[in-house]
This record gives structure tokens, C-alpha cells and sequence, in this order.
């Protein structure tokens, strides 16, 4: 969030799992227009091929809410 108070593209990107939990925060911090991206869950015991699987699968995702 500190980049976006800076006025900088910034997007964070939590598990799907915290889908709710970002809504409330972004809320409670008047960031509405925050942008967020959910990974698919779990990732505390993915592999580093999940991990990497998971992030392919949300690239576009990224680069689409960084240049909004």
C-alpha cells in the first residue's frame, strides 16, 4: 500500500484464501481503488513448480492492474 499512497502502480497479490481479508483492509484504509490479485491456495506448501505454475497463471493479471 505505501507505493500507492506514493502515487506509484503497485498491485499486491495474496492467496485466494484472504480474497475477503483484502476487501476489508482496503476498505478500513480508504484505498477502494487498491488493486489486488488472489493466487489460487494453498501456497504455504507448494513447490517451487506450483509456485511458479500459480504465478504464470496470474501474470496477465498483474500487468493488466499495473496499468490500469
Amino acid at each position: 500500500m505505501w507505493f500507492e499512497i506514493q502515487g506509484l502502480p503497485a498491485v499486491s497479490i495474496a492467496s485466494s484464501e484472504f480474497a475477503e481479508a483484502a476487501e476489508v483492509q482496503r476498505k478500513a484504509l480508504g484505498m477502494e481503488g487498491a488493486r489486488y490479485v488472489l493466487v489460487d491456495h494453498p501456497i504455504q506448501d507448494a513447490t517451487d513448480d506450483e509456485m511458479r505454475a500459480k504465478a504464470h497463471a496470474v501474470i496477465e493479471a498483474v500487468v493488466a492492474a499495473l496499468t490500469v
